[in-house]
């Protein structure tokens, strides 16, 4: 978990494509019903893909 929030999947900020692969399985998962963001962890220079957390 990253600030309350789960992390689904790393791509590595250096890749060739960027943010690319980041985008295109958070926009899978948005399809399928879930509620994801792309995320940048300056720390380990990667996108994340984490699902946000609802407020109720």
């Amino acid at each position: 978990m990253v600030n309350g929030r789960t992390v689904l999947e790393r791509f590595p900020a250096g890749g060739p494509r960027g943010s690319w692969p980041a985008e295109e399985f958070a926009q899978a998962r948005r399809l399928e019903g879930q509620h994801v963001e792309v995320v940048m962890d300056l720390s380990t220079d990667a996108f994340l893909v984490v699902v946000r957390e609802l407020a109720e």
